[in-house]
């Protein structure tokens, strides 16, 4: 089987959706677009363009945030230590700073977000 991405969709789960919005608008200095979703659920959505990979924040009774589990790496951008720091400012804990993988492969950070999620950024500088 050939799939050309094998992440096509996320969802980082959320407790307070306006607080999540708030946090994450600020650590990527862009707008997130809530839509309407089934059963429920409230979402707000990452701005992506083209056939990036897209995903949202989701608010339901069953979805819980974690700092266990997956770590999902969002695009830092060229380089992850503006985003870092605005995370940081908006309230983050950074349990893994700005660290070199290689100088090929590029850059990863980690933190807890507003909502209890352990999230990484990645960037090659």
């Amino acid at each position: 089987m050939n799939i050309p991405h094998v992440v096509t969709w996320f969802e980082i789960p959320v407790t307070d959706l306006a607080r999540a919005v708030g946090f994450y608008e600020t650590v990527f200095a862009a707008k997130m677009v809530q839509e309407p979703c089934p059963s429920g659920m409230t979402m707000a959505v990452f701005p992506a363009e083209g056939t990036a990979v897209k995903g949202c924040l989701i608010q339901h009774e069953a979805c819980k945030p974690s700092a266990d589990g997956t770590t999902v790496y969002l695009n830092g951008g060229d380089d992850l230590s503006a985003p870092l720091a605005r995370a940081e400012q908006a309230g983050a804990r950074i349990v893994v700073p700005k660290t070199l993988i290689t100088p090929e492969i590029g850059y990863f950070a980690q933190f807890i977000d507003s909502e209890g999620n352990r999230v990484g950024l990645y960037s090659m500088h």
